[in-house]
Parts: C-alpha cells; structure tokens; sequence
C-alpha cells in the first residue's frame, strides 16, 4: 500500500477527511489512495490473511491501512454470514471472534468513512443472525456501550450499524438510537441520525418516518430533518422544514 502513495492525493484527502488542529480528523495521516484501490489490495489478501493479523492493520498509522483491516474483517465476516452458513456453529463462532475483535479496536476506525464502509456490514450483520455472546438483550447492551460512550466513533457506529437492520425491515434499532442520538452536539451525529431515518423509511415504512418526525421534528437538528425527509416530495419536504 505504501507503494501506490500519492502526494498530491493525499493532501485533498487531509483536507476533506479534517485532519487540521481542532477538527474531528486531528493528526490522522494518508497515503493518498481512493478507496477503490484499497478494496483491490484486500480483494488480493482476505481469504489467506490471518484473522490474528488484522490487528497489526488496525493500529497501523496510515488511514487506508486502518480501513484496509477493516475491510478484511467484513469479507471475513460476509464470507461467515450467507444464508447456508447462519446456523452453522463454527460459522457462528467465526462471527463472533469478528465482531470481538471490531469492538475491541473500534477506537482505531475514526473516522467516518472507516465506520461507514465496516459497522452496517460486521456489527449491523451480526445484530440479525445467531451468536453464542449473549441473547438480544446482550446484543442491545453491546450497541448501548457504543452510543454510551464518549467516542465520536464508537456513538456513529451504534447509529450507522441500524442501516442492516433498517434493510431487513426491522426499525427498532434505527428508532432507539435516533432518539438517543437526537440532541447529540456533533453536525456528523445530525447526518446519520437522519440519514438513518431516511432508509428506516425507505426500507421499512415512510410512515413510521413520520409519526418519529411528527414527535420530534421540532426539536432536532435541521440537518437531521433535511436528511430525514431526503425521499419525500417536494411539497411535504418544505412541509416539514416549517417545523
């Protein structure tokens, strides 16, 4: 990876990814490749890349090595979860090494593309298919920690993972942590919560999008409403936003 480095890439990821002083990027570092080049590098490594190994990718300095390891562990994952294999136990048990191994260095996908492009596909995944960790309530109490906790990172991942669950036609989650997440401080919290709500009502019913909005519209975000109400017509969208 360090070889297809690209200087001039990598100054404009820096600046789009807000690496400067004080902003939510701080001191992250690149080498300037576009995410297609690093999923042509994990498409050549994932099936004999050991599982013990991935960690080495994650605490690696460099974002796209990070979002390379990261990468991995949802082809290994996705690999574990086809519908021949969700009752499998040594499937299952494949699955819950991951998803340990996600969580436990979830601190180094920190930055939005890095939950973005791993959380709907390895915890979102797990959230809908069978585990020896623990019941729903252990599943429930993994996502809270998540959404509990002072990371900017981990509280998008307790959002961003629902996008899965949303695809499967169950709300529940996108519901809990959009309300949860409502007040939250951070204009990247607003964007997933409502991009959230957006696909929970794309996915499951637009009108359980509503009746959310019609309890909460006017006390969130308008980038959360503006992301929320994406889908709707015109006319009902400048509805909403009179809220």
């Amino acid at each position: 990876m360090e070889s297809l480095r690209n200087d001039k890439q990598r100054e404009v990821l820096m600046g789009f990814f807000k690496t400067g002083e004080g902003e939510y990027g701080e001191g992250d570092e690149f080498l300037g490749l576009k995410v297609p080049q690093t999923r042509e590098v994990v498409k050549e490594v994932w099936k004999g890349f050991p599982l013990s190994e991935v960690p080495e990718l994650l605490m690696n300095k460099w974002h796209e090595v990070r979002l390379c390891g990261l990468l991995i562990l949802v082809a290994k994952f996705e690999q574990l979860a086809t519908k021949r294999l969700e009752n499998d136990e040594t499937a299952i048990k494949g699955r819950d090494e991951i998803l340990t191994m996600y969580l436990q260095y979830a601190n180094q996908a920190n930055n939005w593309d890095l939950v973005d492009l791993s959380v709907p596909k390895i915890l979102g995944r797990w959230l809908l298919l069978p585990t020896h960790l623990g019941d729903k309530n252990y599943k429930l109490k993994v996502v809270d920690e998540l959404a509990d906790s002072d990371n900017l990172w981990r509280q998008r991942m307790s959002m961003v993972c629902s996008w899965q669950t949303s695809q499967a036609g169950n709300p529940s989650w996108c519901l809990r942590y959009a309300e949860k997440h409502l007040h939250h401080p951070h204009d990247l919290m607003h964007k997933a919560v409502g991009w959230m709500l957006r696909e929970m009502g794309k996915r499951v019913s637009m009108e359980l999008l509503r009746e959310f909005l019609r309890q909460h519209a006017q006390e969130m975000p308008r980038t959360t409403l503006r992301y929320a109400i994406e889908k709707m017509d015109e006319a009902e969208r400048k509805e909403w936003m009179k809220n």
